[in-house]
């Protein structure tokens, strides 16, 4: 154990509370700062109580002043920043919140640190929690063989129930795993604020302020995402609904390919970008490399869950900023941080699938 603070904002969240728990063998004190917002943590949320040495605030990153004084505070050589607005369909809805929360409480925290800096506390490094709804469609490859961006799907093309992104005048375009060194190109309002996170960050940390590590997560999930919240990962909300007695309903032809990574292989890609001798240069995705259909996973959960398999139907609907294709090319994580995926999606959907029918028996609700 070094002599050495943690600061997490977002901390007491589904990825946040279980880092708290990892980071303890490697630092001396951890401050968790969290507004325990109603839409994830439920109407009544108490502070949790994490135990050791670890602090919770009861603060939001869009307090500037409370931030600072945390921050200040806490004088903390490593800050994992989670705390942010999720949701692609909810963020059309509003923008303004998310802008809010995603871009201005980054530059609260920014200023903070400065403050912090300028008041005697270390440099530090800053560890984002990003996204890969940065690369909008991603990676796809031309007949030539090269790599391009995927475009925009059209409400029209998706409404006739053409679903591949189709490049003008290229032919087909087939997709493919999406490296770090694809040109960004946000498809929705929740793609572009954590774009700019990440701007934010590696524009102002030029000044030696602190350093930046900046992964990319893909499809998060596992036992402890949030059963309640309608803007949740596809998985958890699932669940809910399977659990509840409700037939699922699969958007556009049920073949939309995913990259799900479950939550303790993200929580150990922060610790080693965390204690990395070296923050990574540039963004580093955490994927688990693998490709699976929405209706493959669905069918697989229904059936953990102990429901009929076929308990589902394919709808045709879709939603604007929907990515047809998103799986990530991990390389940069192995060779940069020394991090692989350990959990697979079947392991990870049976842990999901046991979690969720214990917590809606202990709540009553089976």
């Amino acid at each position: 154990m070094t002599d050495r603070t943690a600061f997490i904002t977002g901390g007491a969240g589904f990825i946040g509370s279980r880092l708290v728990a990892a980071l303890r063998p490697h630092v001396s004190r951890i401050v968790v700062f969290d507004n325990l917002h109603p839409q994830v943590h439920g109407a009544d949320a108490q502070p949790p109580s994490f135990g050791g040495e670890t602090e919770f605030i009861r603060g939001d990153v869009t307090d500037a002043e409370a931030l600072r004084e945390a921050v200040c505070a806490a004088k903390p050589s490593l800050v994992f920043h989670l705390a942010a607005e999720t949701g692609t369909g909810q963020s059309y809805d509003e923008p303004a919140r998310y802008n809010n929360v995603n871009v201005m409480g980054t530059a609260w925290l920014i200023e903070a640190l400065r403050v912090a800096r300028k008041g005697g506390a270390p440099k530090c490094r800053v560890v984002l929690a990003g996204s890969r709804a940065v690369y909008g469609e991603g990676a796809y490859r031309t007949p030539e063989g090269d790599l391009v961006v995927g475009p925009v799907r059209t409400p029209e093309d998706l409404s006739a129930g053409r679903y591949l992104p189709v490049l003008q005048g290229r032919g087909a375009l087939t997709p493919c795993p999406t490296p770090e060194a694809l040109t960004p190109a946000p498809a929705s309002v929740y793609a572009s604020t954590k774009l700019m996170q990440e701007y934010l960050l590696e524009q102002c940390g030029a000044e030696g302020d602190y350093e930046v590590a900046i992964l990319r997560f893909q499809n998060v999930y596992g036992p402890g995402q949030s059963l309640r919240n309608p803007y949740t990962g596809v998985l958890s909300i699932f669940s809910s609904q399977v659990l509840s007695g409700r037939a699922l309903e699969i958007y556009e032809d049920g073949e939309i390919v995913r990259d799900f990574v479950f939550v303790d292989d993200v929580v150990s890609s922060l610790v080693a970008a965390g204690t990395a001798e070296t923050p990574p240069s540039g963004p580093v995705n955490i994927g688990s490399g693998y490709p699976a259909t929405i209706r493959e996973v669905a069918e697989t959960l229904l059936e953990r869950l102990g429901a009929t398999r076929s308990n589902y139907s394919v709808s045709g609907k879709f939603r604007p900023g929907d990515i047809r294709y998103a799986v990530a090319d991990i390389s940069r994580a192995t060779s940069l941080l020394g991090w692989t995926p350990k959990v697979s999606l079947d392991e990870g959907l049976t842990s999901l699938a046991d979690w969720a029918k214990e917590t809606y028996a202990r709540e009553g609700r089976l």
